[in-house]
């Protein structure tokens, strides 16, 4: 009994300093720093009443829930086909739509203000045939298709793995008696990828609530929290307001994760 004891001890105490080391100790300064400003603890307060603050959170939010449902449709519709067909080529295609995993957020904003830049490649199509650029890259727009362009890599991979695993026999049957593809669609196929879906996602929506590097690089229109934050503590010096919004972030993204993980049990911590 004690031998036992004394072996979950030690497996929990590396654990343990892991928690403390990188979560515990480093939230609880964020915290208290948050509050040590010029407002006080009403930062925290600020964060959801400031005009300012708020929209940029509401913009957050609507931009990190779109980038998560478009990646779900894309990377649901490519993963499927990809785990569940064999072809010439498969895994070149596969290779070159996980290639963006390589690439940081600066690259990947650099890329979108080649498409869609004040010289970019839509602004010159568009420009030479209705006589009007369209610019896209330095607002929503075009901070949308960057994270959609390094979400959809991982997704797929989590949807192929999940598709891999999904018993054939089931669509069989559902074919065999007259299933529609619709009906397999909804009540066979999404269904069982329901665990990878709902755990892809939130990893999805987390990543795109605290991404900076592409906004960073397209930040002319933007008004996204983690700009606010760089903007609170660079050139406001507003140290305080910045740890406060910082733990308000991370609130909102753990929010995120605990409510798909209560929804699929353990996988979402597995994809984490």
């Amino acid at each position: 009994m004690k031998t036992d004891r004394a072996w979950l001890l030690g497996l929990s105490l590396p654990v343990a300093i892991m928690f403390l080391t990188f979560f515990a100790i480093p939230m609880t300064k964020l915290f208290v720093i948050g509050g040590s400003g010029e407002l006080g603890w009403s930062a925290y307060v600020a964060a959801f009443i400031e005009p300012r603050y708020w929209r940029s959170m509401v913009s957050t939010l609507t931009l990190s829930a779109l980038v998560t449902l478009a990646t779900l449709v894309i990377s649901g519709v490519a993963g499927t086909f990809l785990a569940r067909h064999e072809f010439a080529g498969k895994q070149v295609l596969t290779a070159l739509l996980t290639l963006p995993l390589a690439f940081p957020g600066v690259v990947i904003g650099i890329m979108v203000i080649m498409l869609g830049g004040r010289q970019g490649l839509v602004p010159r199509i568009t420009d030479a045939i209705f006589g009007e650029p369209l610019v896209f890259a330095y607002s929503m727009v075009g901070l949308f298709l960057g994270y959609i362009y390094f979400s959809v890599p991982r997704t797929i991979l989590t949807v192929m793995a999940a598709a891999e695993n999904l018993d054939p026999q089931l669509i069989e049957a559902a074919r065999s008696l007259g299933a529609s593809h619709w009906r397999v669609l909804l009540e066979v196929l999404i269904p069982g990828l329901k665990p990878a879906l709902l755990a892809a996602g939130a990893i999805c929506f987390a990543t795109a609530m605290g991404a900076f590097g592409t906004a960073f690089t397209l930040a002319t229109k933007i008004d996204v929290l983690p700009m606010i934050i760089y903007t609170e503590f660079t050139l406001q010096a507003n140290i305080a307001m910045a740890a406060a919004l910082s733990f308000v972030l991370g609130l909102l993204t753990w929010s995120a994760l605990a409510f798909a993980r209560s929804l699929t049990g353990s996988a979402v911590a597995a994809a984490a």
